[in-house]
């Protein structure tokens, strides 16, 4: 690297300074908030994702999952009915309210499944296992929001919509995109704590069996179920994940925010090359005149803008790595993945780039004679 662009960048440590908080705030920014972005998405399809089903039926026009309305569970005798169809679990996903031992209420999302099937259980567990939910009155939380349910260890007691609630494990990292938790219980205890009648089911969650073409089969349960709505897990996934990033409008915030930070680090950064530029127009003026062509002067430039995005991108991913940790134990899901991180990196050197191009008209339509003005 030449030697000019390197003194030119740290002759005043102020600037430098400056620099590089304005380059490491934006990477902060975005990395956070695009970290946001995606752990938001994986948060709102967490269940979907990880329920082992291949076809989700629903309830005709269900946008996502929180939506589900109930319906008869004749429809879950239907599906299994319907050839290709390995295995069929009935599964519950409602709204409840948890009141703690001392009387504070929470609301809650109700997961109701089959223990005994692979479909719908709960899963990263830490303590306890699925089949602790065939005791009565059994629940399984997440330890993330042990407190907010004022539920810490197996045993613990609560009341859910009046009906006795016994924590018998504990899951690690399900996280949810609203304020209320997920508490797993099988589908009957489910079915009371939500009020649903006992024949009313809002999901059936199926696995085909083996060799079976899950787009045949889903074709097949569209005809034999004209009244719902069948959906591969993939489909789904999408659907509530764009239900709730851009219909709600919480994800075009959090993509707004990273934006923003991509503006302030050009803002800051375009601002700081310049001055710098114009401290040695002179000495800029002094190489053209001694014959040094536009793309040598044109290097010292970018090369600047280089070797602060390098400084700057270090500091930001440092700071952006110990906000993730800390988050780690919080309810905020920052997913922020290497793949991410080497994006940044060249999106902060774009960054820069672009930012020292704002100094390159000023030096390349500068008069080599203006050194021997007074």
């Amino acid at each position: 690297m030449p030697p000019l662009a390197r003194r030119n960048l740290i002759h005043d440590k102020v600037r430098l300074a400056v620099t590089l908080t304005g380059i490491a705030f934006s990477v902060v920014l975005m990395a956070v908030q695009w970290g946001l972005f995606r752990g938001f998405s994986t948060s709102t399809s967490g269940l979907i994702d990880h329920s082992g089903a291949d076809i989700w039926v629903t309830a005709k026009n269900t946008a996502y999952l929180e939506q589900a309305i109930p319906y008869n569970e004749r429809k879950y005798y239907q599906v299994l009915a319907t050839p290709g169809v390995g295995k069929a679990i009935k599964y519950l996903v409602r709204w409840a309210t948890w009141k703690q031992p001392g009387g504070r209420a929470e609301s809650v999302a109700i997961v109701g499944c089959d223990p005994d099937a692979a479909m719908g259980t709960p899963f990263d567990l830490v303590a306890g296992d699925a089949q602790q939910l065939k005791q009565p009155n059994a629940v399984i939380i997440d330890r993330i929001y042990a407190d907010k349910l004022d539920a810490h260890r197996v045993g613990d007691m609560a009341e859910i919509n009046e009906y006795r609630a016994k924590v018998v494990g504990f899951t690690d990292g399900i996280r949810t995109f609203t304020t209320s938790p997920y508490v797993f219980t099988t589908f009957k205890n489910a079915q009371d704590y939500t009020g649903i009648h006992e024949d009313q089911i809002n999901f059936v969650l199926v696995k085909a069996a083996p060799g079976v073409d899950i787009g045949k089969l889903k074709a097949d349960l569209e005809a034999r179920l004209p009244d719902n709505d069948v959906f591969t897990t993939a489909e789904f996934s999408r659907m509530t994940q764009h239900y709730w990033m851009f219909t709600t409008g919480a994800g075009i915030a959090v993509l707004m925010a990273a934006a923003l930070g991509l503006v302030v680090g050009i803002a800051v950064v375009a601002q700081t090359i310049y001055a710098t530029t114009m401290d040695h127009i002179r000495e800029y003026g002094t190489l053209k005149a001694m014959g040094a062509p536009n793309r040598y002067v044109l290097g010292v430039i970018l090369q600047q803008a280089a070797m602060a995005a390098a400084m700057g991108y270090a500091i930001g991913m440092a700071v952006s790595l110990f906000v993730v940790r800390g988050a780690a134990s919080g309810g905020a899901n920052i997913l922020l993945s290497w793949q991410t991180a080497v994006g940044l990196f060249f999106l902060t050197v774009v960054m820069c780039a672009t930012a020292a191009v704002v100094s390159v008209n000023k030096i390349l339509s500068l008069d080599p004679a203006m050194v021997f003005k007074g």
